[in-house]
């Protein structure tokens, strides 16, 4: 019998988390799966959850929430063998997107009834881990303006950066890849990921791969106002690299000074650290819950 932790936000998204949990009871029932559950308060969750892991030893934790319940999710299982499940509840989903989960509650739910499981690379950053992306300059300003508000959905985070936008200046960065400096100069931003594109669809790195053993840095220049829409285009339509202000490299490790200090934002989350932000790749370390490939 598969044992299964459901890991549940109760304010992210705005759906009835109690119906919910009502929900996955009856299906864990019908489908023969062992169920446990933790609610997530805010208050040592990385500690508690971690805890309640070792205690019960599951063979999935299902992450029942936004980008940070994931997040939580896979810090207490990279490494270990446990199966990361997302049922997204969130604003962005940016992770579940890019792994081709379903988006509707009954589906991702079914999904662990019969489902295939995947090992992905993940991203060491000063320590810390990354499991879907990271950046620094424009879009980590903006994240960090959007969770210090209290207005939550894609909405509040467009207005915030077309407030930004008009007037952000782009900072000095170096990049040191391999033991060479790969770039240094001013950037609009910088993007380090395995994976494609961000929870609003915009794809940074349409051809990545998420479990190659390597990771991508992509560098969006400083651009004119007036090519801003081309680029959003492209960013929608997965042909950013036929933009003259986008570069993208392939690493396994890598060192960007951030000259201005400016902050960085992980999976959704900022954090501020000092100018050299180090990323080294860990391959296949965390396994994922997805559906069956396409035959």
């Amino acid at each position: 019998m598969t044992k299964i932790l459901f890991v549940i936000n109760p304010i992210s998204g705005d759906i009835d988390k109690d119906e919910l949990t009502e929900d996955i009871i009856a299906f864990c029932r019908q489908n023969d799966l062992q169920a446990d559950y933790y609610k997530t308060t805010g208050e040592e969750d990385d500690r508690k959850l971690k805890e309640k892991i070792a205690a019960i030893s599951p063979d999935i934790a299902c992450a029942v929430g936004g980008d940070g319940t994931v997040s939580l999710v896979a810090k207490a299982i990279n490494k270990t063998g446990v199966a990361l499940a997302i049922i997204p509840q969130g604003s962005g989903n940016g992770l579940s997107k890019d792994l081709g989960i379903p988006q509707n509650f009954d589906e991702a739910l079914h999904l662990l009834a019969e489902h295939h499981i995947m090992a992905i690379d993940t991203l060491d950053v000063n320590g810390q881990l990354s499991i879907h992306l990271c950046d620094v300059g424009f879009n980590a300003l903006v994240v960090e303006r959007f969770c210090s508000g209290d207005t939550r959905g894609p909405g509040a985070y467009a207005w915030i950066a077309m407030q930004e936008f008009m007037a952000y200046e782009p900072k000095k960065y170096t990049i040191i890849a391999e033991g060479k400096t790969i770039f240094d100069a001013e950037a609009f931003m910088i993007t380090v990921t395995n994976a494609k594109a961000f929870g609003s669809n915009a794809a940074i790195n349409p051809t990545g791969v998420i479990n190659d053993g390597s990771f991508e840095i992509c560098v969006l220049e400083p651009f004119p106002k007036s090519s801003s829409l081309g680029i959003l285009y492209r960013l929608y339509t997965d042909s950013i690299d036929s933009s003259v202000y986008t570069h993208r490299f392939s690493c396994s490790s890598a060192t960007i000074i951030n000259h201005s200090n400016e902050v960085c934002q992980i999976d959704g989350e900022p954090e501020h650290f000092d100018q050299e932000l180090k990323f080294t790749v860990q391959p296949k370390s965390l396994k994922v819950v997805l559906p069956h490939p396409a035959e």
